[in-house]
């Protein structure tokens, strides 16, 4: 297959994650490797620019505008990153520079050099997209360039940075000319014989990096050894064939934006077909709107389908409403004397509205002293936030024993209750519930709510599900980032009470939509899966050797 047909083929795998940015990863690849453009005999060698810019260095050498290079290695043949071509020749990164330069070290700027409107100094920080961005806080005096001069900017040089992200680089303009490499920065001074275009993707290529972070040092930022940098061993195209590569390359690339535009206009396109499409299963939520909403030309996220269901659930929108079940009120008399009026809700009307607080006994839990082994020899589930990742809950990693209950301030809380997380960093993103199918204990993570009308257990499980952004808008924050939920906020939080067959009829449809949802996300995954697998066998097959 060739790289044109790959392209031609894009739709079959457009739905694979950063399928986009693996075309660009292949496109790089190829073009280290020799594989994207055809050799010319007639080229002057690999070996010959070699030479020439040997000869180059030594002149400068000679005139001494930079220092010796250090005898290194002739490049292995077991160290080559890949097979050369025809015409290419083997090196060490630092035969194809002048000189590689570092950027002063901390030590040698202090906050009393920098000044708005100086001289800009550039650090990883600046590089961005293959161009330099100078920040405005990295700026010096005249009086502190004076002793820097020797960090000066060339036009044409590399810049590269040295931490973080592997093969980060940009090519000095003459607009950048003589501003300063910064701490955390590598400078390549280029010789006239090389192409740098070349020599900056090839920094930046998939083979380069991978080879660069694994010889760089560093636990939370990996930071590279401007020897190893040296040391790594290329393959040097001959000149005009680097020329023909670069084209080529931006040729590609420019057709890469023009398909990730495309996705993009695709993609806006797409989510205002979605959001009608999800008006449309608001005004009748039945299983045929359902799969119509993963339609092949636009998909609703499943997490977002799930929370449109359970808001229409507690809204009354989800089932029709029948005259003749038996009111709410009747049916629930001690709940209707503790139900509230509110204003401007959208619950239906003849719902009851009852404080969370009102609708049963509260429990909180606690931890057994871990110092008592006896305390943790039991089967009685003791369930912690670790635990609420199920809607039912008949187990628990932990568990603990009798006296654990009488010697400690863990509480029983009874099959048919309601769990919630109300500490605990999980509550940054999800408000975990869950309803107890078996006699539990749980930590001081979490609150129980043991409902006095049990007939009501399944639909408040819905309803507190559906609540969910209203839970995690209300959460608070610590300083040090610990997330709580505050009772009172819990027990004033107002409940939408329909009747109890309509409980019963909205819980039935939303497990019969979530299924149907869960179903759906499968197949979405697994046609994702297909293209993710299509899109690496068609990079295996162009990248693999001839």
């Amino acid at each position: 297959m060739t790289l044109d047909t790959f392209f031609e083929k894009f739709d079959l795998f457009a739905d694979a994650p950063d399928a986009v940015a693996k075309m660009r990863e292949l496109v790089r690849h190829l073009a280290v490797t020799g594989k994207l453009v055809g050799q010319d005999p007639s080229d002057e060698s690999g070996e010959q620019l070699l030479k020439k810019i040997n000869a180059e260095r030594l002149a400068a050498v000679k005139a001494r505008q930079i220092g010796p290079m250090k005898p290194l290695p002739a490049v292995g043949e077991e160290e080559l990153l890949f097979e050369l071509q025809p015409g290419w020749a083997a090196a060490r990164l630092i035969e194809l520079v002048m000189e590689i330069q570092t950027g002063p070290f901390g030590s040698s700027l202090h906050k009393s050099d920098y000044q708005l409107g100086g001289t800009p100094v550039i650090n990883p920080a600046s590089l961005k997209d293959g161009k330099i961005v100078p920040i405005d806080e990295m700026a010096i005096g005249h009086a502190t360039l004076k002793r820097l001069e020797v960090f000066k900017l060339c036009a044409g040089d590399i810049v590269m940075a040295r931490r973080g992200e592997m093969g980060r680089c940009a090519i000095v303009t003459k607009n950048e000319a003589g501003w300063l490499c910064g701490t955390g920065s590598l400078v390549l001074r280029m010789p006239r014989s090389l192409y740098a275009p070349y020599l900056a993707m090839l920094i930046g290529a998939p083979m380069a990096r991978t080879y660069l972070g694994g010889a760089s040092v560093g636990t939370t930022m990996q930071n590279l050894n401007q020897s190893i940098l040296a040391k790594m061993p290329v393959g040097v195209p001959p000149l005009a064939e680097q020329k023909r590569i670069v084209a080529k390359v931006d040729e590609l690339m420019a057709l890469c934006d023009r398909l990730e535009a495309q996705q993009q206009e695709r993609e806006t396109r797409h989510e205002a077909l979605a959001r009608a499409s999800l008006a449309r299963f608001a005004d009748a939520p039945t299983p045929a709107n359902l799969s119509y909403l993963f339609h092949s030309s636009f998909i609703i996220h499943p997490s977002d389908l799930r929370k449109s269901i359970l808001t229409l659930a507690v809204q009354g929108k989800l089932v029709p409403q029948d005259p003749n079940d038996e009111p709410a009120d009747v049916t629930f008399p001690k709940l209707a004397s503790l139900a509230v009026e509110t204003e401007g809700d959208d619950f239906t009307a003849h719902w009851l509205r009852v404080p969370l607080g009102k609708m049963g006994e509260w429990r909180g839990g606690g931890t057994p002293s871990k110092s008592r082994p006896e305390f943790w020899k039991g089967d009685l589930p003791w369930v912690s936030p670790k635990d609420m990742k199920v809607l039912n809950i008949a187990d628990a990693q932990d568990h603990i024993s009798p006296a654990a209950v009488e010697g400690s301030s863990v509480r029983l809380i009874p099959p048919g209750s309601l769990l919630m997380v109300v500490r605990g960093m999980i509550l940054a993103r999800a408000f975990p519930v869950a309803l107890t199918m078996r006699e539990v204990t749980i930590n001081q993570d979490m609150k129980a709510l043991l409902p006095t009308e049990p007939k009501t257990k399944e639909y408040l499980l819905v309803a507190l599900r559906a609540f969910e952004p209203d839970v995690l808008a209300a959460i608070e924050h610590s300083s040090h980032g610990t997330c709580k939920l505050k009772t009172e906020f819990l027990q004033d939080f107002v409940m939408p009470i329909p009747p109890l067959a309509e409980q019963r009829r909205i819980v039935a449809k939303v497990e019969q939509l979530m299924a149907l949802v869960d179903a759906l996300e499968t197949q979405l995954a697994a046609s994702r899966a297909t293209a993710a697998n299509l899109l690496s066998a068609l990079v295996t097959e162009l990248t693999q050797p001839s």
